[in-house]
């Protein structure tokens, strides 16, 4: 950990030097605030939603809708997290720029990148699911894998899908926080 302003603060995770908004195939995972369980059970090893798990679910799907240069590929929604594979599709790397273009920041525009993705999708989950009136929050952060190859591409969707079979021995189950 570093100082800012007097003031610890946590690094970030995120691959130095790499544009987010590169073309490319990024593993995700997205959990609640403090895991806890709002979004179903694994019962018989098959994930059962509940209705803010069902918001999570349709707002994940509307990602694509949204955002024409993003595709979904393998993804779960398991009691208190998200994996999936987010596919960002036909940006050109920021440092490739035309003359006379310039941005604020070194990685150019923020609209399409991974992180303004997972914001957008957090932001419009939490908004319904209050409007429900659950008290719900997301972990301030999320977890990335940029994808660099089909072996590991192969070995995360299949990660992804036998998740719910794993539940009784994953880390994100509260029942293992403190073993």
């Amino acid at each position: 950990m570093t100082l800012y302003k007097d003031k610890y603060r946590i690094e970030s995770t995120r691959l130095k030097d790499w544009d987010y908004s590169r073309s490319g195939y990024y593993f995700v995972t997205i959990c609640t605030q403090d895991k806890k369980c709002f979004f179903g059970d694994v019962i018989d090893e098959k994930v059962r939603l509940s209705a803010i798990g069902e918001i999570v679910a349709d707002e994940w799907q509307k990602t694509v809708q949204i955002r024409k240069n993003v595709s979904l590929d393998t993804w779960i929604i398991m009691p208190n997290h998200l994996h999936g594979i987010v596919i960002i599709n036909n940006n050109e790397p920021h440092g490739n720029t035309q003359k006379g273009e310039s941005y604020d920041n070194k990685f150019g525009p923020q609209a399409n990148n991974l992180s303004s993705i997972i914001r957008g999708f957090k932001s419009a989950t939490t908004k319904r699911i209050h409007s429900v009136r659950y008290d719900f929050s997301w972990q301030s952060r999320f977890y990335d894998h940029i994808i660099r190859n089909e072996k590991s591409l192969m070995k995360i969707r299949e990660y992804i899908i036998n998740n719910p079979l794993k539940w009784e021995l994953d880390k994100n189950n509260p029942a293992n926080l403190f073993m």
